[in-house]
């Protein structure tokens, strides 16, 4: 405990009756006092400060662990989807390592191949110079036993790195595939007004069929709007009944349901045609100058493009080689960066493969050379060519190689279209 101080006392040898009474004495006197009243002073307030420094504890050093603080923080723990994605990009660098340029410039096109007769073509094809896919083309009654030993023997060319095998079967008036194993279905009109239940069982058979025969990406459903009372004048959609409804709100359920069925047994589906044919009177496939002069950017034929593009399927998505006057008038949609990199990829938010309609025999787009096609469908921010003829399939992957040879931008452009390729490759199993 720190001791109280006292009042003045009297010190030895001062008493009154001792004192001189002489200047000098006097002044010994005084400049002793003042001393003893400055040594008083020091030691009054030495004994202040031990006394407060024994009243107050010790500040807490805040880097002593007195056992009493909280833990440090665990590491947070794996993230699967995280490591999955880790995994899939190295995949995609292995690949890459692999390719030579032409062989990873080639892994940008869909060829197509006669479906009642496919391995000559698809064998060729696939071995050299190493296309990323083959389209089945035409009708065919084939059973599904024959495509799956086609389809692995076509896997067994590249391995690590397998084909899409693509296939448009849709129902009705476009079915690719109707031998044994593959039901006879429905136009998407039909499938369209189906009870949800019935519509999701007739998705699931559609998906098991193709997957029982090595089919690993369908181009389909139909995501185009044909207004109620337009559909004889919609050449490419209404006339044949391949829309699934005539507004957005019926269409976007019913398509669901078939990205679903198909992605339960691994195919991928592909939503078409964006920004929307429901809208034309003219066919791409047989006429030139197709225009929509209806449709704009908040238009509901591409808000339910981009509901459906967002499945967590991750579909693929095809764009139309229709002209849109209120969204681009100077290019077609697949020539057209406002088109898929602006809208598709910027306003909706779509990060994954972008295929084009067919650009090799089609008539909309025979007023471009055939190189110039696939190199403007890239430089637009698309990523799959989709050609039904291969005879122009060389003048194409020649354009894109001698283009991004001379054009810096362009060549990352093709760099991210190869790397968008091969990972949704990855991701569906087609690599490693």
């Amino acid at each position: 405990m720190c001791a109280e101080s006292s009042g003045p006392g009297r010190f030895p040898g001062l008493s009154p009756g001792s004192a001189a009474d002489d200047a000098p004495s006097r002044a010994r006197r005084s400049s002793t006092r003042r001393q003893l009243a400055v040594t008083l002073s020091i030691l009054l307030l030495l004994l202040l400060a031990a006394c407060g420094s024994g009243d107050d504890p010790p500040a807490a050093d805040p880097s002593a662990d007195d056992g009493s603080s909280a833990p440090s923080s665990a590491p947070p723990p794996p993230d699967p989807e995280a490591e999955a994605q880790a995994a899939r990009e190295a995949q995609v660098d292995a690949a890459l390592a692999g390719l030579d340029r032409r062989r990873q410039v080639a892994q940008l096109f869909v060829v197509g191949v006669p479906a009642a007769d496919p391995s000559p073509t698809a064998v060729a094809l696939v071995r050299d110079p190493g296309v990323g896919g083959v389209f089945l083309r035409g009708r065919s009654s084939l059973p599904a036993t024959d495509y799956a030993a086609a389809t692995a023997e076509w896997a067994a060319l590249t391995p690590g790195l397998r084909p899409w095998v693509a296939v448009d079967q849709e129902g009705g008036q476009v079915q690719t595939l109707s031998g044994p194993s593959f039901a006879e279905l429905p136009s998407a009109v039909v499938q369209g007004a189906l009870p949800p239940d019935q519509l999701a069982a007739l998705a699931d058979g559609l998906g098991a069929s193709l997957a029982s025969a090595g089919i690993t990406l369908d181009l389909a459903p139909v995501v185009d709007v044909v207004p109620a009372g337009t559909e004889r004048r919609n050449g490419p959609i209404g006339v044949f009944g391949r829309q699934y409804g005539s507004t957005a709100a019926e269409v976007v359920p019913a398509a669901g349901a078939v990205i679903d069925g198909l992605a339960a047994h691994g195919v991928t589906a592909t939503v078409k045609h964006f920004p929307g044919l429901g809208r034309v009177e003219g066919n791409t496939d047989d006429a030139t100058g197709v225009t929509d002069t209806v449709t704009t950017r908040d238009d509901e034929q591409v808000a339910a493009f981009g509901t459906l593009a967002g499945s967590p399927a991750a579909p693929f998505v095809m764009t139309s080689s229709a002209t849109y006057a209120l969204i681009d008038p100077t290019a077609p949609a697949a020539f057209s960066s406002v088109v898929v990199t602006d809208l598709l990829r910027g306003e909706l938010g779509f990060a994954g493969v972008v295929i084009s309609d067919d650009l090799g025999s089609a008539e909309a787009v025979q007023d471009v050379a055939p190189g110039d096609r696939a190199v403007r469908f890239l430089a637009a921010g698309g990523t799959l060519v989709l050609t039904v003829t291969p005879d122009v399939l060389p003048a194409m992957i020649d354009a894109v190689l001698a283009r991004a040879e001379a054009d810096p931008a362009f060549s990352a452009q093709v760099d991210d279209a190869v790397r968008t390729a091969l990972l949704a490759k990855a991701e569906r199993g087609l690599l490693g």
